[in-house]
């Protein structure tokens, strides 16, 4: 039989061949590629738009036409070309503008193992953002990218791209039944390439096409496909500070973090934002000028939508290309490292955006959300909630987590929304939310998920850490998972920072009657362990800045806001603050333009930096500011009850090392006033935020008091001080 009367005589395969046409056929390995007929080697290939193709053999170079039997498909014997069908082939296809010259992806057997994909199916796969997704490869000796989806659904599903003019039909995928998972390795192609899934749903239809979930870089927004990243390993040279960086950041440690929008901080002269690259030379010097520990990012991953601030994530795998490729992200982290600075990344686990090429209705079903709105839809933010009780969807989730603290070296995850995870109520009227198995509000498979996530973090990146954003009163946020806690490092304390921005805010002639929102965060300081958060969320939404928080003249507002950084700053707690906190921005906060820096030739915002930086410098030298942030025998209270002079005066101590933190939050300098000390001796003024340096009155203790041995406050000494108009004075033991 001729080549041609073989493919002539494909009536047995009219319904392959018109399925293969419209892109409906859901074997296409058991149609397409190379197989054996009546003892010949068969080779078909599906080109819809070519003019011919040729099976050419690798080792002879010998080539045999397979003939077009219709609608794109060619097909032929090829045994001439491949006896015993061992040295192997490769296509030479004609187009109607050039030639293309490639491995058959047909030719190649399956990709995932079987012990992928039974880990997968079971959500245990600890590397499986190694298996899913996109990979360039060597397959069969033929260098190529392997695509991998999860797509249970799916009647069938084609990687589209570069490569294939976006054509679903040219690269449907072979399915792992027993996983979900489709497959295909595509020859040739490189790092660079743009792709998407093109799936038809359970339904026969086809979805919007869909980035991939796994996808490392994802195109420049308003651009929507996912990119093949390039493998080559970046070259770290932070192994000295991996290795101590567990010592840095615990519950002893100093650690003072600067929250950070990347796209608004600082711009160019042409008012775009600035490349990682850009952001190494000058972020991170500021940074550690500053005296800052701690760089924590907004999100980062890919989002369709600026201005979501990257809290409506869809590339969970990929650093967004707003600011440059993945490898300059990585040197941005190593930059960081390199001057002694911490990265945190705020990590969105609880939602993601409805946007149509992104993970709603993946497949056609609702895979990775839940089916009822009720427990699938955020009302708040209109999202979409995870499904966390699914194996795969948890695995999916907690290994980004993972990526960003093994692959990018990147320190902590700042977990957003934690509060909204943890009950299924949030948010929500009587009616809208379905209670759990139980018949309780509590969101099972989210608080299982959160403890997994937090023991895959300890076991598999030492040394990094975890921060819940979490606003109730769960107990045991940082407690350890064994110990029945959610095993999170540390948890922002919300309450504290609703309670004293209130306090600050209010006019001093009345503060007398809200004392004890400064005093009340004392009651439960050390229920866990906890970050004093003044972050974004309080100069967004019609909030204002902080400094249009205080009351008063521009010179009061200063002062206030200095004494309240001060207050902070002393307060048992790690420290967070927002860019543009330290510069009095007058403005709210606009991620569409850079922080007000102009400004620091004022006075005024200058000495405010100043100061944050001093406090900063303190808090970090200082043994007894920051090594039992999370100890009870860290804290005492001196005065805590003056509301009619609405003073407060504390001591810090860690073992014989002590700081007298003392704030007067009024106008009105008050001499004379005595304070109980553990010891006497001279006692030096170490930060006065009322120093002219600062842009304060100068009034203050000529830096340093002599304490007497007069008892006072349950303290066997005292010392007598001035103490200047909205203030806070910090006071150390000489030697």
């Amino acid at each position: 039989m001729t080549p041609y009367e073989f493919a002539t005589d494909t009536d047995h395969l009219a319904g392959d061949i018109d399925a293969l046409k419209v892109a409906r056929h859901r074997d296409p390995f058991a149609v397409l590629g190379p197989h054996q007929a009546e003892g010949e080697h068969v080779v078909r290939a599906f080109y819809p738009g070519a003019e011919g193709v040729e099976v050419v053999a690798t080792q002879s170079g010998e080539a045999i036409p397979l003939l077009h039997v219709r609608d794109g498909l060619f097909a032929g014997r090829v045994s001439a070309v491949l006896p015993q069908g061992g040295p192997g082939y490769h296509l030479r296809i004609q187009w109607p503008h050039g030639v293309q010259v490639t491995e058959d992806p047909y030719a190649f057997g399956v990709l995932l193992g079987d012990l992928d994909l039974h880990l997968i199916a079971e959500g245990r796969h600890s590397e499986i953002s190694d298996c899913l997704g996109a990979h360039v490869v060597t397959h069969g000796g033929v260098q190529g990218v392997r695509f991998a989806v999860w797509a249970p659904n799916a009647q069938r599903v084609s990687v589209i791209g570069d490569f294939n003019s976006w054509d679903g039909r040219r690269h449907p995928m072979r399915l792992r039944f027993s996983a979900g998972v489709w497959e295909i390795f595509v020859p040739r192609v490189t790092a660079g390439a743009r792709y998407k899934f093109e799936i038809v749903g359970v339904d026969g239809n086809l979805v919007p096409h869909k980035a991939d979930p796994y996808a490392r870089q994802a195109e420049l927004a308003p651009g929507t496909a996912s990119i093949v990243t390039d493998p080559t390993p970046f070259t770290w040279t932070d192994e000295a500070w991996m290795a101590e960086r567990g010592a840095r950041q615990t519950a002893q440690s100093p650690m003072s973090v600067y929250e950070v929008h990347v796209g608004s901080w600082l711009r160019d002269e042409h008012g775009e934002s600035y490349s990682w690259s850009g952001l190494a030379d000058r972020l991170v010097p500021y940074a550690k000028d500053m005296g800052f520990t701690h760089l924590e990012l907004l999100p980062i991953m890919e989002h369709p939508f600026g201005g979501s601030w990257g809290y409506q994530p869809l590339g969970l795998f990929a650093p967004t290309a707003r600011f440059g490729e993945p490898h300059e992200f990585a040197r941005f982290v190593d930059r960081c490292h390199e001057a002694g600075i911490g990265v945190i990344l705020d990590w969105v686990p609880a939602h993601f955006p409805t946007d149509a090429h992104g993970m709603q209705r993946f497949d056609g079903t609702a895979l990775y959300e839940y089916q009822d709105p009720r427990e699938g839809f955020h009302q708040d933010w209109n999202t979409l909630i995870y499904n966390l009780g699914r194996n795969e969807v948890r695995n999916f989730v907690i290994a980004s987590g993972i990526e960003w603290l093994h692959r990018f070296h990147v320190d902590g995850l700042r977990v957003d929304a934690v509060a909204s995870m943890l009950y299924r109520d949030y948010s929500r009227k009587h009616g809208e939310w379905i209670p759990n198995h139980l018949g309780g509000r509590e969101n099972l498979e989210a608080i299982a998920f959160l403890r997994d996530l937090n023991k895959e973090v300890a076991n598999r990146c030492p040394g990094a850490i975890t921060i819940a954003e979490e606003s109730t009163a769960w107990p045991g946020v940082t407690a350890p998972v064994d110990q029945g806690g959610l095993g999170f490092d540390f948890k922002w304390n919300m309450g504290w920072m609703h309670d004293t921005l209130h306090y600050v805010e209010t006019d001093p002639l009345y503060r007398q009657y809200h004392h004890h929102m400064m005093t009340f965060g004392m009651v439960y300081a050390f229920s866990e362990k906890f970050v004093l958060p003044l972050s974004h969320d309080e100069v967004v939404h019609g909030k204002g800045s902080l400094i249009g928080k205080m009351p008063g003249d521009r010179w009061q507002k200063f002062a206030n806001l200095r004494a309240y950084f001060g207050f902070m700053w002393s307060h048992p707690g790690k420290k967070l603050l927002f860019m543009g906190g330290e510069l009095g921005q007058q403005k709210e906060w606009n991620h569409d333009a850079q922080l007000d820096w102009d400004s620091l030739s004022d006075p005024l915002p200058a000495g405010l930096q100043k100061l944050v930086r001093d406090l900063n410098h303190a808090h970090a030298e200082l043994p007894a500011l920051h090594e039992r942030d999370a100890d009870p025998e860290g804290f005492r209270w001196l005065i805590g009850d003056d509301n009619g002079n609405a003073v407060f005066a504390f001591l810090r101590s860690s073992g014989d090392q002590h700081v007298l933190a003392v704030s007067n939050m009024t106008p009105v300098p008050r001499g004379g006033y005595r304070i109980g000390v553990p010891h006497g001796g001279r006692w030096l003024e170490v930060v006065n935020s009322d120093a002219a340096v600062y842009g304060g009155s100068g009034v203050g203790n000529s830096g340093a008091v002599h304490a007497e041995d007069i008892p006072a406050h349950g303290m066997p000494c005292s010392v007598v001080l001035t103490l200047p108009p909205l203030s806070t004075l910090l006071l150390k033991p000489e030697g």
